[in-house]
């Protein structure tokens, strides 16, 4: 016969495994949503052979690249930044970059 003591010390073991156990499938099911989520998200590249051969074409007619009149431009961005909202976006600013040799200007 086991001793109180020992009855609450086993109880008391069995709860907390019981309890980590239960916190792992809670993280294991928030890493399994999170997954989910962003991978429900576009993944825009950067492409960089792509932006170049459009650079170059532009170039070749002549196209001067318009200052961006989109929502998405803040004081600080680079080019980069705007990959998170389009491509298209990307590549304009990396043309305008090239031809300018400057950032679009910060109204």
């Amino acid at each position: 016969m086991r001793s109180p003591v020992g009855l609450i010390l086993s109880a008391l073991f069995f709860t907390t495994i019981s309890a980590f156990a239960s916190e792992e499938d809670d993280l294991a099911e928030m890493q399994k949503q999170l997954n989910s989520e962003v991978m429900s998200q576009p993944f825009l590249a950067e492409q960089p052979e792509k932006v170049d051969a459009y650079i170059k074409d532009a170039m070749k007619k002549d196209l001067k690249p318009e200052v961006y009149k989109g929502p998405h431009w803040k004081r600080g961005y680079t080019c980069h930044d705007m990959l998170r909202y389009s491509w298209t976006e990307y590549r304009n600013c990396r043309y305008y970059h090239h031809y300018y040799g400057s950032y679009y200007p910060y109204y």
